[in-house]
């Protein structure tokens, strides 16, 4: 409560950057995980792999499969993201079908 972010408008995004975008009218901010085509499995214990290589996370203090109803391995659409929110157990984010992968257009910036 009480900081400021600023983003900055972009189209060039990388695994590990924060990015934001609209959703239910609420600017939402997370991180890229894994981009077009990647492969993604996300284990019981929350630990996050992109093809077949385990994610260092070290910004994640709360490891969990969270809100997930989507099945692993899953493949990243074309043109789209795939973001988590650092607080896994509470983020709603890609993990979850509501949300889904974000299309990069629909990204504001990072």
């Amino acid at each position: 409560e009480g900081d400021i972010i600023v983003g900055v408008k972009s189209r060039d995004f990388e695994t590990g950057q924060v990015c934001c975008f609209y959703y239910n009218n609420k600017l939402l901010l997370k991180r890229v995980i894994a981009t077009e085509g990647d492969w993604v499995v996300i284990d019981e214990e929350g630990y996050v792999y992109v093809n077949d290589t385990l994610v260092d996370e070290p910004y994640v203090t709360d490891r969990s499969l969270g809100i997930c109803d989507i099945e692993f391995p899953y493949q990243v659409p074309e043109g789209t993201l795939f973001l988590l929110g650092d607080n896994r157990s509470t983020s709603v984010d890609s993990r979850s079908s509501v949300v889904g992968c974000v299309a990069e257009e629909e990204i504001y910036g990072k």
